[in-house]
């Protein structure tokens, strides 16, 4: 799929997703917020300003970086409409970043490129229906069948489901760009050891120092590319 140019590309698509995810999103907060309100102002009952300030503080302590780092890190995987999708649907860490990378991987699609937004968003797709379904199916049978399972194997599940998702998508990009996996892990680790900082500095470090990393390496292979 090749468009002849960016104009082309931005009134085609672009700006019907804009104008399509803004809507959706902006639904989503409405419905979110809305049963919430209707029974504040029906009931007659209002938490102080103070209590919910208080509370949307210890929320934004320990998640206030991702509302600047999720969107950033997985934009060159996600694009465009598989950004608006996926903070819609959820899971974005452990289910549409691995699948949008597994669809540009199957295609052989460089992210970034307008392939890639296509593609990925056909993934992300994929991986929404699906995920109605199986999320369908586990609400009849899920909790009946971890019941049965040995306790060991039912701990597994509930503990390290999460991380093993993570491992697999760190490992299927730690293939294809080594030099950066390393710096992304280990600084991370090395940080951990040595200063015991929160959280989302790690995370800070890790996400935004690989892009430096890896824009630093992109430059030097243009560089040598330009020599030769």
């Amino acid at each position: 799929m090749n468009y002849t140019s960016s104009e082309e590309f931005d009134k085609l698509w672009n700006k019907p997703v804009v104008r399509v995810g803004m809507t959706t999103v902006l639904l989503a907060a409405v419905c979110c917020f809305g049963p919430v309100i209707w029974l504040c102002v029906s009931q007659g009952v209002f938490p102080p300003i103070s209590q919910i300030l208080q509370s949307w503080a210890l929320v934004a302590a320990s998640f206030g970086a991702l509302y600047v780092v999720e969107p950033i890190s997985y934009y060159s995987v996600l694009g465009l409409s598989g950004t608006y999708l996926s903070f819609l649907s959820g899971n974005i860490g452990n289910m549409r970043v691995p699948c949008a990378a597994m669809a540009l991987e199957a295609t052989n699609t460089t992210p970034g490129t307008q392939q890639a937004e296509v593609v990925s968003t056909l993934g992300i797709t994929g991986s929404i229906l699906v995920n109605i379904f199986f999320t369908t199916l586990a609400a009849f049978v899920g909790a009946a069948l971890i019941n049965v399972l040995p306790p060991v194997v039912a701990d597994a599940f509930k503990n390290y489901s999460a991380p093993a998702i993570f491992g697999a998508a760190f490992g299927q990009f730690a293939v294809k760009y080594p030099k950066i996996a390393v710096f992304s892990l280990g600084a991370p680790v090395l940080l951990k050891l040595l200063f015991n900082p929160p959280a989302f500095v790690l995370i800070i470090v890790a996400v935004f120092g690989s892009i430096l990393l890896g824009r630093f390496f992109y430059q030097q292979e243009n560089k040598k590319a330009a020599t030769k």
